[in-house]
């Protein structure tokens, strides 16, 4: 283990060999860009801290900053755990993760708008083309379907990790619904809180804009005069677990907070019910998964969705954010491709690299992932949430044995990757009463209105909150952080 040279609350913390630690450099040296912030929050005592992490709990507490766990039984509602110590990038790392960003989704929309018309990819590269449109992600019935403001991305919160070497890597892409942008705010929020002058004094860039850029995004694609159009929120209701941020969001933004019920089509337009009668809706964030939107065309038995929603939207009535049928550009089969999908659609080099990935598809593939399942980090490619997942270093021989009949069953459903070594970062853990290290990863969030991408300058910082683990998603055990992005040198 790497000690840490300064005093204080960081006193005795150490790094597991072969990993790269966010705020440490090699021989156990503060990096020199976040030497200032180490000082300031070490100068703490334990006791010191312990104080400032339980306001900070107790502040998630009273703001009811939770989420769901549908698999609990003892209870569905969570409160986020959070860690107060932050993650933080400087300005020479952001400004690099801003530009591959912005072309990661740039060539994602380019794609989605091939695969849902001409499919010039498709045809030109057929080996693609069973494994891009095998999956039930891919909705051939929109097909030629050209969304109102001409995006389909309005918001992306691409996954990142860092490698044992420091090197920024794409691990998955999230295009339908993407959550988590609530917690990165009131993680601010809370930072803002209780460590106001460590904030102010690490020149820390601001994310408390989101909410107006997202209404601006959204007003930017509406079919009608972006500043008379009527802007809704459609949440699926209290029982999802992100609904704390549906409310959240439409309460920021200053929009209505709607459930399926509350609109109706007509004349291939989209109206909200209010006490002063039918108002137009013009766009529609929508946070309810494709198959439950429209009755009419996806499943009958929805009653979270809006009969007749997808006549409304193919006639360019209404805008959906994000557009249905983004699903087949975040399937974890089609990520294998996205390098190629920048060098075809944009003619540049990827500026982000991405984990090597193994389609259990591809016959020479699957024999190599069945003869290294020890190895290997086996993924659903339509699950999100850390579920559906083999990590093969970790595994028992029964659950290898598992995953070896269910890749054999059903081998487009399944990708495999070499396990990375995730980056670690200073983490308080309240057992132990000290400063521990652990794994995190990073979801930055990018809107695209049509004049192009935006990226959010910071992002959810998840962190696994047990030793060990290289498992971040909260449903899973994890927590966040807030995640500082410095301001570029004056």
């Amino acid at each position: 283990m790497r000690r840490l040279l300064v005093p204080g609350l960081f006193e005795g913390y150490g790094t597991p060999p072969g990993t790269f630690d966010e705020l440490i450099g090699p021989g156990g040296i503060p990096r020199p860009d976040f030497l200032r912030l180490m000082e300031q929050l070490g100068g703490r005592t334990a006791e010191d801290f312990a104080r400032l992490q339980g306001l900070a709990e107790r502040a998630l507490l009273n703001q009811g900053v939770t989420f769901s766990v549908y698999s609990d039984r003892r209870g569905t509602e969570r409160i986020f755990p959070f860690c107060l110590i932050p993650r933080v990038i400087s300005a020479a790392d952001w400004a690099h993760l801003e530009r591959g960003l912005e072309q990661r989704v740039r060539a994602l929309g380019a794609f989605l708008d091939d695969v849902y018309g001409e499919q010039r990819l498709l045809t030109e590269r057929p080996e693609m083309r069973d494994i891009v449109l095998d999956t039930p992600l891919y909705l051939p019935r929109l097909r030629g379907v050209r969304p109102a403001g001409g995006v389909r991305i309005h918001i992306g919160g691409i996954d990142l990790v860092r490698d044992g070497r420091g090197t920024y890597r794409v691990l998955e892409d999230n295009l339908r619904t993407p959550s988590g942008v609530s917690y990165l705010m009131e993680s601010r929020i809370l930072s803002k809180r209780v460590l106001p002058e460590v904030l102010e004094q690490a020149r820390v860039r601001r994310v408390d804009h989101y909410p107006a850029r997202l209404a601006e995004t959204l007003r930017a694609v509406s079919p009608e005069d972006p500043e008379r159009s009527t802007i809704v929120v459609l949440t699926p209701g209290p029982y999802n677990s992100a609904y704390f941020e549906h409310s959240f969001l439409a309460r920021t933004m200053g929009v209505e907070l709607v459930h399926g019920a509350d609109l109706f089509v007509e004349d291939e337009r989209v109206f909200v019910r209010t006490t002063r009668g039918p108002r137009r809706v013009h766009v529609i964030y929508r946070r309810i998964d494709d198959a439950f939107l429209d009755p009419e065309a996806f499943r009958p038995d929805s009653l979270l969705g809006v009969p007749g929603l997808m006549r409304a939207w193919a006639a360019g009535n209404v805008a959906l954010a994000n557009a249905p049928g983004n699903g087949v550009a975040d399937d974890k089969a089609a990520y294998a491709f996205v390098p190629e999908f920048i060098r075809y659609y944009l003619g540049e080099e990827p500026i982000l690299e991405q984990v090597p990935t193994y389609l259990c598809a591809r016959e020479e593939d699957r024999r190599y992932v069945l003869e290294h399942l020890e190895e290997l980090v086996v993924k659903t490619v339509d699950e999100a949430g850390g579920y559906g997942m083999l990590m093969g270093p970790q595994s028992t021989r029964e659950e290898r044995e598992d995953f070896r009949r269910r890749i054999l069953a059903t081998p487009r459903k399944y990708i495999a990757q070499p396990r990375v070594e995730l980056s670690t970062c200073p983490t308080w853990d309240a057992a132990s009463r000290q400063v521990v290290p652990r794994r995190v990863d990073l979801r930055p969030y990018v809107l695209t209105g049509p004049q192009g991408p935006w990226v959010l300058p910071g992002g959810l910082s998840r962190v696994a909150l047990r030793a060990g683990s290289y498992v971040v998603n909260s449903s899973q055990g994890g927590g966040s952080k807030d995640t500082w992005v410095q301001k570029e040198t004056e």
